[in-house]
């Protein structure tokens, strides 16, 4: 099995497990509609060149930062923290499930999900 195919199963089971924590501490679902789709507004970075979209997009699209609002969230029992860490965390595995990976600075459609070229001048360059 492909790498990339193990990505996805990864991220069903983050959705499965983001969406099962989310129903059973009674998430609302009007805020998981609100939210669902809120970390792509990191795109809104690409407007500022490939650089810094893949930038902000990679920021917002990796578990650690809903990892430590939930971690946050579970130790000051703060429950809205522990739901919006769900919903992000949910949106990623989401994100993974159907090929949507991290971006390379060459392009959006270019991801670690995607098939890459390798990088021939890589390869040839000489110090």
């Amino acid at each position: 099995m492909e790498p990339r195919n193990f990505l996805r199963i990864e991220g069903l089971a983050v959705l499965g497990i983001a969406l099962a924590g989310y129903f059973t501490l009674d998430g609302s679902v009007w805020l998981l509609l609100i939210l669902a789709l809120a970390p792509d507004l990191s795109m809104i970075g690409y407007l500022a060149g490939t650089r810094i979209g893949s930038l902000s997009y990679n920021i917002v699209h990796t578990y650690t930062l809903p990892l430590a609002l939930g971690s946050l969230g579970f130790w000051a029992d703060i429950r809205m923290a522990l739901l919006i860490a769900l919903i992000w965390a949910g949106h990623i595995g989401a994100d993974r499930l159907v090929g949507y990976g991290l971006k390379f600075e060459s392009g959006f459609k270019d991801t670690h999900l995607s098939t890459q070229p390798a990088p021939v001048d890589a390869f040839t360059k000489s110090d």
